[in-house]
């Protein structure tokens, strides 16, 4: 196995497949902590709707790099779902969900309105739970995911501190001074890339599990937010990796397989949560 490992990884789509993953989980990691204590885990589920929205809009276009219009919509999306959660007649949760059902209703018709394409559900299939897109990546979109991703990880320390005020007291940071508004609409920008980023590893009805699972899986072992963040991001990477690296070998989705990796680590985490917790 390991020989066989290591004749594939000679190839340069298992290269660039390896690297976005990598990029991809690391960056999804980071804000992940962010959401589950915002009580927003599933922003990424309604954002990847609406991805899947402006994928089907860019194929009926039949764009070259469909990241060009995808990246902006999405990322107007992310806007107006913090715009519309704050709103005391919409709540958060309502108005994910009517973004995301919209968005995936309105993707999935355009698709069979107009899309010449002779493997529709096949199409779509890839669309939503990713195939082997990911071995598939062009160096362009290598070097556009290093770079997103690069800007994500900058922005996320560089503002980790308002982050973190943010996540915990958001009214005792308005009294203070400090543009609350603003912060937020940075995490829901950062997120609306990393989305649109993950729509080729995992798909768009997995993304959630991305963000979600590493930060839970950390939850179970530490308290502090910087030990969570810190052992989400490490968790995520290997989880990534492992599920890349297994879907090769075993000829298995690559999207699927990560997910599952990440279910598998969780459980362990909370095994190890209850063990200690007995022996305390």
């Amino acid at each position: 196995m390991i020989t066989k490992l290591f004749y594939y990884m000679q190839f340069p789509f298992v290269q660039y497949a390896v690297i976005v993953g990598v990029l991809i989980a690391l960056c999804s990691s980071l804000l992940g902590v962010t959401l589950v204590l915002k009580r927003f885990s599933f922003i990424g589920d309604g954002l990847s709707h609406v991805a899947f929205g402006a994928i089907a809009i860019a194929s009926v276009l039949k764009l070259s790099n469909n990241m060009l219009l995808v990246l902006p919509i999405t990322i107007i999306s992310a806007i107006l779902l913090l715009r519309t959660g704050q709103n005391t007649k919409i709540k958060g949760d309502a108005a994910i969900a009517m973004i995301s059902v919209g968005a995936l209703a309105f993707g999935y018709l355009i698709m069979n309105l107009f899309s010449a394409s002779s493997n529709l559900s096949g199409d779509v299939c890839t669309t939503l739970f990713g195939s082997t897109s990911i071995l598939t990546l062009k160096p362009l979109d290598v070097w556009l995911s290093i770079g997103l991703s690069v800007v994500v990880i900058t922005l996320f320390i560089l503002f980790y501190n308002k982050i973190f005020a943010v996540t915990f007291d958001e009214n005792f940071m308005r009294a203070a001074g400090s543009n609350a508004q603003g912060y937020n609409l940075l995490i829901a920008v950062i997120i609306a890339v990393i989305i649109v980023l993950a729509m080729n590893l995992v798909g768009s009805l997995l993304i959630s599990a991305l963000v979600i699972f590493p930060a839970l899986s950390a939850m179970r072992l530490f308290r502090s937010f910087k030990s969570v963040t810190i052992f989400s991001a490490i968790l995520s990477v290997v989880c990534a990796l492992t599920g890349i690296l297994t879907s090769i070998l075993a000829g298995t989705p690559v999207g699927s397989t990560i997910v599952a990796v990440d279910v598998i680590a969780f459980g362990v985490c909370c095994l190890v949560s209850a063990v200690c917790r007995r022996q305390a």
